[in-house]
């Protein structure tokens, strides 16, 4: 692999900005000092140091997205803007986005070539909650607000389950609704069938995972190791015990 692709992949920053680092004399490869972008690697057997620190491949990354309206969340459209499109100089061609939100939905998106994690998050079984903030047509009134928290009619074979609604301003007709499933056009669905319309939708969180609100419509950045380690708990998957240990199970994102 070449060394400038490795570093990128390893998270220590974007193409243009690694490319720097080694141009700069900032990483050693077996202890030498390397220069050239295009050096090909070795990348699990050589010894690579950037700006002082080791860098170990990564197997498994991890990146919030800040959705913006407009693009649709797939990996590929023969008509349409994507998700991929937002994800530049990641390096990453193994990306992909965890459940959809439709094109004109913005918010929280995960982006990761995990699929175990993946399969997890939207398992029906394991019902994550999603909250999502929604401005309204109208106010619904109390009894609806209870159907909503209850269960209603979408039009499926079963009632949607049991959700959480709350105004966040309620002047501004800003209402949170957390929802446990990922049917199709879900918030939209379940606010029409109180006779409200969704002006606006957006999602703030899923399961442990919280939108980074200094994150701009269509900007992204890696998951923490604190974000990451806690998906892997909420979904039962191990999280490794120590710096040593994460590095060694290539599970968790820089």
């Amino acid at each position: 692999m070449r060394l400038d692709k490795y570093l990128t992949q390893a998270g220590m920053g974007s193409r243009s900005q690694v490319k720097e680092y080694i141009r700069k004399g900032q990483v050693t490869v077996d202890g030498q000092t390397e220069t050239d972008c295009g050096r090909h690697i070795e990348e699990m057997c050589c010894e690579v140091i950037c700006r002082g620190q080791a860098v170990g491949f990564q197997k498994m990354v991890y990146f919030m997205l800040n959705k913006p309206d407009g693009y649709l969340s797939a990996t590929s459209d023969e008509r349409e803007q994507t998700v991929m499109e937002l994800l530049k100089d990641t390096g990453r061609r193994d990306l992909f986005p965890v459940g959809r939100l439709d094109k004109d939905t913005e918010g929280l998106l995960l982006m990761t070539n995990d699929g175990v994690l993946a399969h997890r998050l939207l398992s029906p079984a394991r019902a994550v909650p999603k909250q999502y903030l929604a401005v309204l047509s109208r106010e619904p009134s109390p009894e609806q607000q209870k159907m909503l928290e209850r269960g209603l009619d979408i039009g499926e074979a079963k009632l949607t389950a049991p959700a959480v609604f709350a105004w966040r301003d309620k002047a501004r007709l800003e209402a949170l609704l957390t929802i446990t499933e990922g049917k199709y056009h879900q918030v939209k669905r379940m606010f029409a069938a109180v006779d409200c319309r969704v002006l606006s939708l957006r999602r703030l969180s899923m399961g442990t995972l919280l939108l980074d609100e200094s994150l701009a419509p269509g900007a992204y950045r890696p998951l923490s190791t604190e974000e990451v380690d806690g998906l892997l708990r909420l979904t039962g998957l191990k999280v490794p015990a120590g710096p040593e240990a994460k590095e060694e199970n290539q599970h968790a994102a820089k």
